[in-house]
């Protein structure tokens, strides 16, 4: 078995979705996820017969999936956005993502972990949205003092960018989670989507840390055959229940003029 790095892993565990109203509606599903210590990546391809980086394999990255989607390098894209965000570049950088399978990938979410220089912990945290209409968008958020650990990261945003067409967008989002740590056997990522009256969607990540290596990436394939179709079905199989259920339509607006928002912590 090949085992790589240490600040790489697979994370297998389970998204949870909670819709509250005006139709309540749940849905949960089994996925993983892979954490990429950026700098890793060519020896990660290099090592593993079943992970490829910009070229196709069973499991792969395509730095063209992300970011300004130029294919450039997941690197100087993040650090462009921590300078233009006042903070330091420099540090660690951990992608947390489902590879493309089979060539194909879908991610409602990635998450960048991004650590200072100095190595004191997390300085902010990227949130790399994409939507089925084509576009992406990402939230850039510092993390405060209390959460520099990865223990228990609080933070807010308002919503920017239109996902669900059954959310519009006065809205923000309330995050809660615990950071991936070597350390540490479990992620969690908690979403709460809220307005003015209150929440109106929970959504979670829970998962567990485990050894990436060819063993581990075979044994998902199996107990997790075709995920990356999968979500993108299931986002569409749960959006004509929610229909059906008489949730409101929103049509989808432009992308925002700006491919990444910038926000405070939720102190501040």
């Amino acid at each position: 078995m090949t085992t790589v790095g240490t600040a790489s892993a697979l994370y297998a565990g389970r998204v949870m979705h909670q819709r509250l109203r005006p139709a309540r509606h749940r849905l949960g599903y089994r996925v993983f996820s892979l954490l990429l210590d950026i700098d890793e990546l060519p020896a990660l391809a290099r090592r593993l017969r079943l992970f490829s980086l910009n070229r196709f394999n069973l499991f792969s990255l395509h730095e063209r999936d992300y970011g300004a989607g130029d294919g450039l390098g997941l690197r100087p894209y993040v650090e462009r956005q921590l300078v233009a965000a006042g903070l330091r570049a420099g540090g660690a950088i951990r992608l947390l993502s489902m590879p493309r399978i089979l060539g194909y990938a879908f991610n409602p979410l990635s998450v960048y972990y991004c650590d200072h220089p100095d190595g004191s912990g997390l300085q902010a945290i990227l949130y790399e949205v994409n939507n089925t209409f084509g576009q992406r968008h990402s939230y850039l958020i510092a993390v405060d003092a209390a959460g520099r650990d990865g223990r228990d990261i609080a933070q807010r945003c308002d919503k920017q960018f239109h996902v669900s067409p059954f959310l519009g967008l006065d809205l923000r989002y309330d995050f809660r989670m615990q950071a991936p740590d070597a350390a540490r056997p479990g992620l969690a990522i908690g979403i709460t989507v809220a307005d003015d009256t209150g929440p109106v969607l929970v959504a979670r990540f829970d998962a567990k840390r485990r050894a990436l290596g060819d063993a581990a990436l075979a044994a998902v394939f199996f107990s997790h055959p075709l995920l990356t179709l999968k979500v993108v079905g299931a986002i569409h199989w749960e959006a004509l229940r929610l229909w059906i259920k008489g949730a409101r339509f929103h049509a989808c607006p432009a992308a925002p003029a700006q491919s990444v928002t910038i926000a405070g912590t939720k102190d501040s």
